[in-house]
């Protein structure tokens, strides 16, 4: 009987080791990087769907195009009141070496939205936004900036596209 007892707690005190290794594991390898945690991209959980193909709408430009950083323009967007997503092409020229995260926003500083990272040629058509919003004709603005494709996404400048946004 008192064998038994033996090889029983042998066998606890084995798996209370064997768990504890585990969990030491688990956590050097968080620690260590192997496994990092996801980083916050700013985006607040309004992302909307990105797709690799994005298209400016636009003609291919020639290949004796001006050399730089493409950004693209508005001039106007509308859309219906109580809406919670907008109809705007935002995204990152397939000719840029640049990333883009994107932010709209009105020119009062309220932000309506702000994607993740953009790539070259990624992009999205309908815009979620963080809320809806009244009739009436709003100052808008995209900013983008503008980032190294490193793993740091190191800054480099900004540029903004402004246009009228009208809510009927």
């Amino acid at each position: 009987m008192e064998n038994n007892k033996s090889k029983k707690k042998v066998v606890v005190i084995a798996v209370i080791i064997a768990a504890v290794i585990l969990i030491c594991a688990v956590g050097v390898l968080i620690f260590s990087g192997v496994f990092p945690p996801k980083l916050d991209t700013g985006h607040k959980g309004v992302v909307g769907v990105v797709t690799d193909n994005w298209d400016t709408g636009l003609k291919e430009e020639s290949s004796e195009a001006k050399p730089g950083t493409r950004i693209p323009g508005y001039s106007t967007a509308e859309m219906k009141e109580g809406d919670t997503t907008l109809s705007l092409s935002i995204g990152n020229p397939k000719a840029n070496t640049v990333g883009f995260f994107a932010t709209l926003k009105l020119q009062n500083g309220d932000v309506l939205y702000e994607s993740e990272l953009l790539k070259p040629g990624q992009g999205l058509t309908e815009i979620p936004l963080t809320h809806t919003l009244s009739k009436g004709t709003y100052n808008a603005t995209v900013v983008y900036k503008c980032v190294l494709l490193d793993e740091e996404n190191t800054p480099l400048n900004a540029a903004e596209s402004g246009f009228k946004l009208i809510v009927n």
